[in-house]
């Protein structure tokens, strides 16, 4: 199978033509890894091969299942492939090999997705840029010089670029969302418990959610559909739908009332370029048919970002201390970031009722969001605060911790919202810049209300096509 043939397919229309017979598994996994082999040494987006493993699999005949003989990559955080490591982007684990196969990762076998590598990720997820010490940064197919974003970092460069037309991803505070509006892919953020992290516990007290970017909405509805089963024991959890996802992309959806959030969503001033392409969509959403004004929030940002930061911050605390008590001795100073060593430093301070109140104040935020939704249908407001920025502007250089949080969330100011009111959310690539990067827009529904969010994306992409927009970046 050559480039062109491959790159022109979604993976919808790769396992269509596998199982035509018109290509087999083989010569699709070979297309994905020659594709790798070119672009990887560049942008760094992919940390481990399991090519001589993915070989093997198809070796043997394509793996049955609704997307039988995908290439497939996992992101080195949350879902353990048995066998290899999980190292969270962190030194610390880089010795972490899974016993057993996460939920996830059962579920993408039994849709017959040929996993052939796992991709970068900042330390423990932790920020809105891929630029793990333990494996160095990702650069950005669409420009070299900028950020695919993070924590699925890895993920969105290896699709942009493509490696593979669809990659496993997650989201604690935008991590799917932020890189899909920086490679220019769709990335939607499912409802807190739609899919399930088992065997380990929720993330980020409810906050983390799995999924996946992809080029194309009809793949996003798909692998949806392979992995939203509940399993036993789960803290909480969604039925499946009774109409597949797949099902819902092309089918109209109504006449819907969107509110449009023209800034940040606590009344923020973003790029010029993000508030533009705001106002575009949104004039393009009236004329597909919809109802669009403008909306206000009463959520009080400030208590929930703090808030926010206590339970992440508690979070990397127990998982530290975890870690510290397995092992019988102390974390040294090289074995975790800066940023890691700042969260574990506040995480320790972090009382049982300072938790509880934190945990408390996310949930005033999803009443605030649910009386603003009794006005709506969905929100619409720019996924990020601006386009991509540069590599290593968030941190500094040198490293700037004082002005960190200043300027990661003038960077993610929209996304981690959703996060905690447990809400399904999309960054659809609508928009880009006049120096030709991405700009994601941004659209909030209902909790449990993918299918909507769906059969939207699904009219907006038919209005607005973006799949074949690629960037220049060739290896």
């Amino acid at each position: 199978m050559n480039q062109a043939d491959y790159q022109a397919q979604d993976a919808t229309g790769l396992a269509a033509l596998i199982a035509r017979r018109e290509v087999s598994a083989a010569e699709v996994l070979d297309a994905a890894l020659t594709r790798m082999d070119k672009v990887n040494p560049t942008l760094n987006a992919v940390i481990l091969s399991l090519a001589d493993q993915a070989r093997a699999q198809v070796a043997t005949g394509t793996p049955s299942g609704p997307l039988g003989g995908v290439p497939w990559l996992i992101k080195d955080i949350g879902a353990q492939l048995a066998g290899t490591p999980t190292t969270s982007g962190s030194r610390l684990f880089k010795d972490n090999v899974a016993a057993a196969d996460s939920a996830i990762v059962t579920a993408y076998r039994r849709a017959g997705l040929v996993i052939f590598g796992k991709t970068n990720t900042p330390e423990f997820g932790l920020e809105p840029v891929t630029e793990p010490e333990l494996f160095g940064p990702t650069l950005n197919p669409w420009s070299l010089d900028h950020t695919p974003g993070g924590s699925s970092g890895g993920a969105a460069a290896a699709v942009a670029a493509g490696v593979l037309p669809a990659a496993h991803a997650s989201d604690g505070g935008g991590s799917i969302r932020m890189p899909a509006s920086c490679c220019g892919l769709f990335g939607l953020k499912p409802s807190r418990g739609r899919v399930s992290f088992a065997p380990a516990d929720e993330g980020w007290g409810g906050f983390s959610i799995q999924h996946a970017v992809t080029r194309t909405v009809r793949d996003s509805a798909a692998l949806l559909d392979a992995v939203c089963t509940p399993v036993g024991g789960d803290p909480y959890w969604l039925d499946p739908p009774a109409t597949p996802f797949a099902g819902e992309v092309g089918r109209d959806p109504g006449k819907l009332r969107i509110g449009v959030l023209p800034g940040g969503v606590a009344g923020e001033t973003i790029d010029p370029e993000c508030t533009a392409a705001v106002a575009e969509i949104a004039r393009l959403c009236a004329g597909l048919g919809h109802d669009v004004d403008e909306a206000t929030l009463t959520v009080n940002f400030p208590a929930m970002r703090d808030g926010a930061g206590t339970v992440i911050a508690a979070s990397i605390a127990a998982t530290l201390d975890a870690e510290i008590a397995r092992r019988g001795r102390p974390i040294e100073d090289d074995e975790i970031d800066a940023v890691t060593r700042a969260m574990y430093a506040r995480g320790q301070r972090v009382s049982g009722a300072a938790y509880v109140q934190a945990m408390q104040t996310a949930h005033a935020a999803g009443r605030a969001m649910a009386a603003t939704l009794d006005r709506f249908d969905v929100l619409l407001c720019s996924t990020m605060g601006s386009p991509p920025i540069l590599k290593g502007d968030l941190r500094g250089s040198p490293l700037d911790l004082r002005g960190y949080a200043d300027r990661l969330f003038a960077f993610m100011t929209n996304t981690q919202l959703a996060n905690l009111t447990g809400q399904p959310a999309m960054s659809v690539p609508l928009a880009w810049s006049a120096g030709g990067l991405p700009i994601g827009i941004q659209f909030m529904g209902h909790p449990g209300g993918e299918a909507m969010l769906l059969r939207l994306a699904g009219q907006l992409e038919t209005a607005r096509p973006w799949a074949d927009r690629r960037p220049a970046f060739n290896g």
